[in-house]
């Protein structure tokens, strides 16, 4: 999987990571299988480290989630996070901003929703939403684009210096596999809530995202604020390879539960 981590400052052409690949697992319903089990071995691990995380409240752990329409954002925070206990999650999801956000600068409500020592945070979109969309739609010039991309990057290396580890994960899908899901949508009922005529105005903006998301990857891939660019087209193996990231960054915080209070002798120690 280190192929999906975008170093830093290296060239990303998306077509050279196929939505549809799926590792060393076979696109079958064995493999499938193998691959769900692989992930429930991965929650476990999960739920064990966050209660470190928790208990030591040194460190926290921020996840950000962003794909073109229907790329699998809801689908991953529910299938993976779900190894987390839900009170030392902090989620949020942006969208189009109100007036009194427009009146500061554009990372001012992403700072807010930031997890606190000892949390997870998982953004459903993100602060990215400002270099993307805006770009694609001409809201912002390419010279206020590369400003955003530095003002990124350093308001992240504010939050690493911080303590808080991030994880950027670029759900990628493919254009059929998009039609594919809109239609599914479209046909099911208890899907149709989902839909919105809006998904296909910017389905038509395709190329342009696809560019810019290139650009912004290549842009805002750090050391420390890393994206990865996960193979979405199979729920089940995008679902494995954000639960491993997830993992290899939380075992790398080292995490370890608090000394006891000073003055207990737990050998001694009656409760009546």
């Amino acid at each position: 999987m280190k192929k999906y981590l975008i170093k830093p400052n290296s060239k990303l052409h998306l077509n050279r990571i196929h939505p549809q690949e799926s590792g060393d697992y076979p696109s079958t319903e064995a493999g499938c299988k193998q691959a769900e089990l692989h992930t429930q071995k991965i929650l476990g691990k999960l739920s064990k480290l966050q209660e470190r995380l928790f208990a030591s409240a040194s460190q926290s752990l921020l996840i950000v989630f962003q794909s073109m329409d229907t790329g699998g954002k809801d689908g991953s925070i529910k299938h993976v996070m779900r190894g987390f206990n839900p009170q030392g999650c902090k989620i949020a999801s942006f969208k189009i901003p109100s007036s009194l956000e427009r009146a500061h600068d554009f990372l001012w409500r992403v700072h807010q929703e930031v997890p606190p020592k000892g949390y997870i945070g998982i953004f459903n979109r993100s602060h990215y939403e400002e270099v993307l969309v805006t770009r694609v739609h001409g809201l912002i010039s390419e010279k206020v684009q590369k400003k955003r991309f530095q003002e990124i990057n350093d308001f992240e290396n504010l939050l690493h210096k911080n303590g808080t580890a991030l994880l950027k994960f670029f759900l990628h899908i493919s254009k059929d596999e998009q039609k594919r899901r809109l239609e599914e949508r479209a046909r099911d009922p208890e899907k149709q809530w989902k839909f919105k005529l809006n998904d296909l105005n910017e389905r038509k903006f395709w190329r342009q995202y696809q560019k810019n998301f290139e650009k912004t990857i290549e842009a805002t891939s750090t050391a420390h604020a890393p994206w990865i660019v996960v193979p979405a087209n199979h729920k089940w193996y995008r679902n494995l390879v954000v639960g491993k990231f997830t993992l290899n960054a939380l075992e790398k915080m080292d995490l370890k539960f608090p000394p006891p209070a000073p003055g207990i002798d737990f050998k001694k120690l009656k409760i009546k």
